[in-house]
């Protein structure tokens, strides 16, 4: 039985390819210790006719997981989530936050901000990220 693997709506309109979006989507799951590894993974078809889309996006987004360690293909048993997974999916996002981070650095910096601003700024984001959601006021 295949864990129900829940990822947020795809879009083409949204970031990055519709197959980069189911990447990213199972890698927040495994991430946030939503599946676990060794949990079942939908076969392409299951998860193409969940998420709307054709066989080959989905396959193409197994692929590269597959390549990047975190999903494994065992022949006619299905797919998997791996043991080094979460590992490797907390490596990229890793990654992903130093290039967003830069990215804000560099904005700040253009915006006049000074080192302590921008900590200043970090901090207080930090701190609502950390707040649970049912008590962030709405601004």
């Amino acid at each position: 039985m295949s864990a129900k693997l829940v990822l947020p709506p795809l879009s083409p309109a949204g970031p990055g390819t519709l197959y980069q979006q189911i990447i990213d989507g199972l890698k927040r799951e495994v991430s946030e210790g939503r599946l676990h590894a060794g949990a079942s993974l939908p076969s392409f078809r299951q998860l193409a006719a969940d998420l709307l889309v054709s066989v080959i996006t989905v396959k193409r987004a197994y692929e590269e997981l597959e390549r990047e360690g975190i999903i494994y293909r065992r022949q006619g048993l299905g797919t998997f989530v791996a043991e080094a997974a979460p590992d490797r999916s907390r490596q990229a996002k890793a990654e992903r936050a130093k290039v967003l981070l830069r990215e804000a650095a560099r904005e700040a910096l253009e915006a006049g901000l000074n080192a302590r601003d921008l900590l200043t700024l970090l901090e207080s984001v930090l701190h609502q990220e950390r707040e649970p959601k049912h008590v962030r006021k709405r601004g």
